[in-house]
């Protein structure tokens, strides 16, 4: 399903923020640059952005930097990814991964009480899957290892996860820019999740 779009006009008028705030926010790195979005409309080119994920950052900001410069905030927002390390038992109590999913990852790995966002993310994955019911203990395994073995090859660029299903045999892939991807009938997809909307939906969580 397509993601929906609100305009920038749109948004300004929701929001009740002055363009000069939206895009000062943008240079400091509040609003991710990818959420601007340049779209033909019949008035020529326009700004739109998706809409949920803008109205939540924004809300976010708005209540967040009366306390704070905005200097610290977009440290916040935007975290040295590679920096963060939580344990596993604060990925818990702030309902990020549930019991469930972190029993399957020590049953697999061993105990570990602190885990960096790599590992964050896989299991943050694997946890929706696991609760939208759209995956198995063995699938979540396939997944984990696809995801351990090939996802460092994607860094700094997008990728997305397909996991599949055919005659009752799962499969799973990790590909990027996609824009059409066909299978036969008989065939059908069960997930497809874009990693980097999964990594801004992980970071506000853990801010």
């Amino acid at each position: 399903m397509e993601e929906e779009l609100i305009s920038k006009k749109e948004l300004l008028e929701l929001t009740q923020i002055s363009y000069g705030q939206l895009y000062r926010w943008k240079r400091k790195n509040l609003i991710p640059e990818e959420w601007f979005i340049r779209k033909s409309t019949y008035t020529g080119q326009e700004t739109f952005f998706p809409k949920e994920k803008i109205i939540d950052r924004i809300e976010k900001i708005k209540n967040m930097k009366g306390d704070i410069s905005l200097d610290n905030l977009a440290d916040m927002l935007s975290p040295n990814l590679m920096e963060i390390v939580m344990e596993s038992q604060d990925l818990m109590k702030q309902n990020i991964v549930s019991k469930t999913t972190l029993d399957f990852y020590t049953a697999k790995k061993g105990e570990t009480r602190k885990l960096d966002f790599e590992t964050i993310l896989f299991l943050y994955i694997l946890d929706k899957m696991f609760d939208e019911g759209k995956i198995n203990f063995d699938e979540g395994n396939m997944i984990l290892n696809i995801l351990e073995e090939y996802y460092p090859k994607f860094k700094a660029k997008s990728c997305e996860l397909i996991f599949l299903r055919k005659l009752g045999i799962s499969s799973c892939c990790l590909v990027s820019n996609v824009a059409d991807i066909y299978f036969e009938n008989s065939t059908k997809i069960i997930a497809k999740m874009k990693l980097t909307d999964l990594i801004e939906e992980l970071k506000i969580k853990i801010v």
